[in-house]
């Protein structure tokens, strides 16, 4: 798995990196075929004070892409967001990839 995390007006500091990074284990915990993910953290430049901090997010997986984006005053609330969003997309492909039909009973004579 091929992981970024870039910042958009602001710098990525060690403690923000492990923290996205240790909230992105629980994704792959639960799918653990991403080919790619890519991460954008952003200060926006608002006068308001709300959902400022923003936090995306592309995965690229076998056959499909998956985007999410949250945002927060927090960006820790922000990441936390996000990987929720992206927890619920990831499962949601698993479950589409697995063949959920049975096999009919086979007849006894």
């Amino acid at each position: 798995m091929n992981l970024t995390i870039s910042g958009h007006h602001l710098e990525v500091t060690p403690a923000l990196r492990n923290y996205v990074t240790t909230k992105l284990d629980r994704i792959t915990r639960h799918f653990d075929q991403l080919v790619d993910v890519k991460v954008l953290l952003t200060v926006e430049k608002q006068k308001e004070k709300e959902r400022r901090q923003r936090a995306e997010c592309n995965i690229h997986v076998k056959g499909s892409d998956m985007f999410a984006e949250s945002s927060h005053s927090d960006l820790y609330a922000a990441v936390d967001e996000l990987v929720d969003k992206l927890d619920r997309q990831v499962v949601r492909h698993k479950d589409r990839l697995q063949n959920h039909h049975h096999e009919a009973p086979k007849r006894v004579m």
